[in-house]
Order: structure tokens, then C-alpha cells, then sequence
């Protein structure tokens, strides 16, 4: 194998699905993010393997990196990172009530809830995404493929249109960076 056209073609699969960004989802997605920071809403964001490094990632940038100067605090909170909770669900119930079942502890009408599956079939997250739909939540898929279940389910999906799981959770921790700046510079002004 050539390395270097390996790599090269690599990135350049990259290039094609920035290429093909949603710029009117990614900036609907900010402004739920942003509303959920004016009106006090928790945030709950998850996932599943590289989708759930993403997410703990998310939570990251937003709850220190957006704000840690204001005296106003964003209540984002990662579902996948309770490594206990999620043992006790998935061993007393079942692993795909891992992320419904903690969210039900803090979930208020009008809280934001973010699912993040690359296949966009994530029945953990969907049980999720769906709990919120039903009851006066806001809701975010961040999928790839072709969206899956998860695309279709949302009140905003940002899909990362690639069949190649790394581009998507490539493109996936991009969106969150961007998010993190836009939301960065917006409250900062």
C-alpha cells in the first residue's frame, strides 16, 4: 500500500463531505444551543464508542470552554460518562435504556437533547431522542450514512453524508469545534 496515497485520498474524502456542509442545520443547531443556554435547559448529549468520545468531548467545550468567564453556566450534561449508571441500567434493565433512563432523573419540557450515531440507528439513543420528542424537548441527531432512524426523528439532523465511519466521527468532532467557537464568540461579544 502507498501511504502517502492513502492518505492523500483519505483527506480527500474529507474534503468532499465538508464540501457538502449544512450550513442552515449546523446554524439551527447553535441556535438551540444558545436558546438552551438563555432559558437555563439542561443539555444531554450521548452516544455510543467514538460517538460517545464525541460527546463527552461536546460537553466539554461547552460547559468550560464556552463560558468560563461568565457568570451565566451552561447545564450540559453527558450521558455516556457515568460509566456505573450505565452498567446498573444496562445489567437491572437493558443497555438500550442506558441514556433514557438517566436522563429521566433531570429532564425538564424544553431541555435540549443531542444523539449522536453514526449509523444513525442507535437504539440507546434513539430511546433517548424519542423520550425528549414526547415530552416538549428539543432535539439534535448528528448521524452519517444516510442518516439512519435518528435523521428522521429530530428537530435538527446533521448528517456527515460518508460510508466510512471514521469520516463521520471525523466530521462529527469538526461540527463540535465549530459549535464550540460559534457559540464562543456569540456569547462573547
Amino acid at each position: 500500500m502507498n501511504i502517502k496515497n492513502f492518505t492523500a485520498n483519505y483527506i480527500d474524502g474529507l474534503k468532499d463531505v465538508l464540501d457538502r456542509f449544512d450550513y442552515d442545520g449546523f446554524e439551527q443547531t447553535v441556535k438551540l444551543i444558545l436558546d438552551a443556554y438563555e432559558n437555563e435547559n439542561h443539555i444531554f448529549v450521548m452516544g455510543n464508542g467514538g460517538s460517545g468520545s464525541t460527546a463527552s468531548h461536546f460537553a466539554c467545550d461547552i460547559n468550560k470552554g464556552c463560558c468560563l468567564d461568565l457568570e451565566k453556566k451552561f447545564k450540559m450534561i453527558c450521558l455516556n460518562d457515568n460509566i456505573p449508571t450505565m452498567l446498573a441500567f444496562s445489567n437491572d434493565m437493558s443497555y438500550e435504556s442506558i441514556f433514557v433512563e438517566q436522563m429521566k432523573n433531570f429532564f425538564r419540557a424544553g431541555d435540549l437533547v443531542i444523539g449522536i450515531s453514526g449509523s444513525g440507528n442507535s437504539e440507546n439513543v434513539l430511546q433517548a431522542i424519542r423520550y425528549a420528542g414526547e415530552n416538549d424537548g428539543r432535539t439534535i441527531g448528528f448521524s452519517g450514512f444516510s442518516g439512519g432512524k435518528l435523521a428522521g426523528m429530530v428537530d435538527v439532523s446533521i448528517v456527515a453524508a460518508v460510508d466510512d465511519m471514521q469520516k463521520v466521527e471525523d466530521v462529527h468532532m469538526i461540527i463540535v469545534h465549530i459549535i464550540m467557537q460559534a457559540v464562543y464568540k456569540t456569547l462573547n461579544e
